[in-house]
């Protein structure tokens, strides 16, 4: 006989107030939302998502072709000049922050992004401040805009000599983006390690994208797939990617691009505003034109080099913020109680 005839059956609960068991702590949590490809996390996106419109910049007498994307169409113009090595849609989501008050112009130096020029390696100093006055002659003839130039590393010390050149009447500001003198001379007997150190070689843009977030260059993965596209271009021999922009072959102008720079930003007649990622130490020229009230200085914290691709809502409040404060607009710096050039004068 089987022995588990002689167990007494469990009693059935039949009462309304029997406390049910507990579900498990894992039927509480939420559904994952599906997992995304690497392949579609790092995909590029349009430069429309962002800028109204690109235009090719045509320069009178050569066959200088320079690429800028615009943004806004109303307040005075912001006219951003990336570092070496990216292009203008590095201000892309700034752009977009920026527009509904200003109007917001990027663009292609010299031998980067779209721009083709004569000699793609000449980086010199006063060649790619000569190509800025010049594009923004041809955009807006002998009546510019006030502008205020914001410019990033390389691209800071370019605005800074078109300043100190004194060639663009209607320039309003000037905000410099993470460059100092004298940090940036000590850094270039490394850039050379840099620059060879880095992948040369890419199966896709998207593992471009991908390697400029993951090796830390930018930070912001929204920002790095619209920017790094225009960094590259396809190499046929070797059927993959390489970096459209030839750095290292550019070194003879490198010391030409800071030379100087605490001097010449602290001459330029107009607002200045320098914006840093770290707690870099002045150097000397910069410390007492700080203490002397020449120019705002701001610290940006929990970013990278690229400030604007970084924190981009961040960054375009603070162009804003000075745009603001100095009551610069279309016009100029527009002073309370005067009739604006556009405006007609009242009847008397």
């Amino acid at each position: 006989m089987d022995s588990s005839s002689n167990l007494n059956p469990l009693r059935e609960d039949t009462s309304e107030d029997h406390l049910e068991a507990p579900a498990s702590v894992f039927a509480s949590r939420p559904l994952r939302p599906p997992s995304t490809s690497s392949s579609e996390k790092y995909s590029p996106v349009e430069w429309t998502s962002y800028f109204d419109k690109e235009d090719d910049i045509s320069i009178t007498g050569s066959d200088d072709v320079f690429h800028v994307y615009m943004a806004g169409s109303e307040g005075p113009v912001v006219f951003c000049l990336h570092g070496g090595g990216y292009s203008g849609l590095s201000f892309s989501i700034v752009a977009s922050k920026i527009k509904e008050k200003a109007r917001v112009v990027a663009m292609d130096l010299r031998g980067h992004g779209k721009s083709v020029s004569e000699n793609e390696l000449d980086l010199s100093l006063e060649t790619m401040s000569n190509d800025v006055v010049a594009v923004i002659k041809e955009m807006y003839g002998d009546s510019p805009p006030a502008i205020v130039l914001v410019g990033h590393s390389m691209g800071g010390s370019v605005a800074v000599q078109v300043a100190a050149n004194k060639t663009l009447p209607s320039l309003a500001g000037l905000v410099v983006v993470d460059v100092v003198e004298g940090t940036a001379i000590a850094s270039l007997i490394h850039m050379q390690k840099i620059l060879s150190n880095r992948m040369q070689h890419f199966p896709s843009i998207e593992k471009a994208i991908e390697y400029s977030v993951r090796g830390g260059s930018l930070r912001n993965i929204d920002s790095a797939r619209v920017s790094i596209p225009p960094t590259l271009k396809y190499y046929d021999s070797k059927q993959c990617y390489v970096y459209r922009t030839r750095l290292e072959e550019t070194e003879q102008y490198w010391k030409g691009w800071y030379d100087g720079l605490s001097e010449k930003f602290l001459s330029s007649p107009v607002p200045k505003l320098l914006l840093l990622a770290g707690t870099d130490r002045l150097d000397r020229t910069l410390t007492i034109g700080q203490m002397q009230g020449k120019f705002q200085m701001i610290v940006v914290k929990h970013t990278g080099h690229a400030i604007q691709e970084d924190v981009p809502e961040e960054f375009a409040n603070l162009v804003l913020n000075f745009i603001s404060r100095n009551r610069i607009g279309p016009h100029g710096v527009e002073i309370p109680g005067m009739w604006k050039p556009s405006q007609q004068q009242p009847k008397t």
